[in-house]
């Protein structure tokens, strides 16, 4: 699926749906754990080479919201010219839909320490007043104490300093932390829905 026509007209006119997006690196996992969300096996596609995902992808949910799988930032094996589409893309996307964002999903990958990048798109949602939440992937390639350890490094490396939510680890294999990342996407809804009655 790439960028919906009809979806960014609708959103033009105010109409559109909330979106949920997922922003992160490449191969960081986003269709994973859209696919996890979701519990539909292969909707979103997985690739092992980074940098596949290059349009904004979007996946109807019960046609009341999307999930929109952005491209990954920030990978240097992507040829320049598609590397320098890729940050004027996300941006203009999250600037014309930045009224429809029920809420973005920065994903970090849990077994390393968060990349200049990963903090720079958490600021830029933060300056404009995009709801946010951080969380770690790939937890289930943690054993469990190293699993504390990355835990206690995301909070610290991503803390959102405006008493949003604490960053938290996800694995989309074992389910760890799913229903608490539905809890919150629940919520952001409700949220998106109350302020637009």
């Amino acid at each position: 699926m790439g960028a919906c026509p009809a979806c960014e007209s609708r959103a033009r006119a105010g109409g559109a749906p909330p979106v949920i997006c997922l922003a992160g690196n490449p191969n960081v996992g986003k269709s994973s754990l859209i696919n996890g969300l979701l519990g539909v096996k292969g909707l979103a596609r997985t690739s092992s080479t980074p940098g596949r995902t290059q349009t904004v992808n979007f996946y109807s949910v019960n046609r009341a919201h999307f999930f929109v799988d952005l491209p990954g930032y920030g990978y240097a094996r992507a040829p320049k010219t598609v590397r320098e589409q890729w940050g004027p893309m996300v941006e203009s996307f999250l600037e014309r839909r930045r009224m429809t964002i029920a809420l973005a999903i920065v994903l970090v990958d849990s077994r390393h320490e968060p990349s200049e990048l990963d903090r720079t798109m958490l600021t830029w949602l933060v300056d404009r007043d995009i709801p946010r939440i951080v969380v770690g992937v790939k937890a289930d390639k943690l054993s469990g104490n190293d699993r504390s350890k990355a835990d206690r490094a995301l909070r610290r490396s991503l803390e959102t300093a405006d008493g949003g939510v604490a960053p938290f680890l996800v694995s989309a294999v074992t389910g760890l932390g799913m229903k608490q990342l539905w809890h919150y996407v629940d919520e952001a809804l409700a949220a998106y829905r109350d302020r637009n009655r």
